[in-house]
């Protein structure tokens, strides 16, 4: 019988990659209240960069970004030490189903969210996709 041990979230590095500083600050806020260690990237180029220096756990991903699209950047973190970091899509652009279904099929795509960010669907997403348990709450906390 197989024991699953989660990780704490303290363990785990978290990159957020948005061109929207009040977007980037409310996923820092979000995702720092759980517990997770954060980077943050502005563009697609630091995106890229920042991975390859820190090689985070999970990667969350605006894909409308300056320097480099989401695309690009999704398909240049399947080339090298990066294509086994999952990959969460945020965008706040409409996008069709094809469209996301085209983007859930990329190797290192786990799952795609639209803006505005539920901060509750976010918080269980990163918990269940890193294997870690959210911190335990004080009574009326």
């Amino acid at each position: 019988m197989e024991n699953t041990v989660f990780g704490r979230p303290a363990d785990k590095l978290v990159l957020i990659v948005d061109d929207d500083e009040s977007v980037r600050e409310l996923l820092e806020f979000i995702v720092k209240k759980e517990g997770f260690r954060i980077e943050k990237a502005s563009d697609g180029e630091e995106a890229l960069t920042k991975a390859r220096a820190v090689n985070p756990d999970i990667i969350l991903l605006d894909l409308m970004l300056p320097k480099y699209g989401g695309f690009e950047i999704l398909r240049e973190l399947q080339t090298d030490e990066t294509s086994g970091i999952p990959i969460v899509i945020i965008t706040g652009r409409y996008t069709d189903r094809s469209t996301s279904d085209m983007i859930k099929q990329e190797p290192n795509v786990r799952e795609f969210i639209e803006k505005p960010v539920k901060p509750q669907i976010l918080t269980s997403l990163l918990h269940k996709l890193l294997r870690t348990q959210p911190a335990m709450r004080k009574p009326g906390a």
